[in-house]
C-alpha cells in the first residue's frame, strides 16, 4: 500500500479473512494461477499482487480490453518485496476467460 499511496493512489485499506479473500478473487474473475497475497480494484480493473504503480498507470491510461493485471508470487525486487538480488518478473494481463498475456517484463 506504501508503493501506491508513494505515487499518488488513494488507498483504501479493507482487512478480510481468507475465505473472504478467496471469494472476492472468484467474483472478480482472478485465475487462481494468478492469484496473489493482495487484490485491489482500481478504476474497474483488479490489480492482484505487487503490481508496481507505473504499471497501474499505464494501464489506466491504455484502458485495455482485460480484466486486471496480476504479479503472481512474491518477487524480489516488485514493490514491497525490495531485496537484495532482484529477480526478473512479468506482470500478467488477464481477461474473463482466464486468458494471459505478458503486459510488462520487470
Amino acid at each position: 500500500m506504501g508503493h501506491l499511496q508513494a505515487n499518488d493512489f488513494e488507498v483504501v485499506a479493507k482487512d478480510v479473512m481468507n475465505a473472504q479473500l478467496v471469494e472476492i478473487k472468484s467474483e472478480y474473475g482472478v485465475p487462481q494461477r494468478l492469484e496473489g497475497c493482495h487484490t485491489a480494484i482500481v478504476e474497474g480493473y483488479v490489480i492482484e499482487g505487487h503490481v508496481p504503480a507505473e504499471v497501474i498507470s499505464r494501464l489506466l491510461d491504455e484502458k485495455p480490453d482485460v480484466v486486471g493485471l496480476s504479479v503472481p508470487g512474491m518477487p524480489v525486487g516488485s514493490p514491497g518485496m525490495e531485496g537484495p538480488n532482484p529477480q526478473p518478473y512479468n506482470v500478467v494481463s488477464f481477461d474473463e476467460e482466464g486468458h494471459t498475456e505478458v503486459y510488462e517484463r520487470r
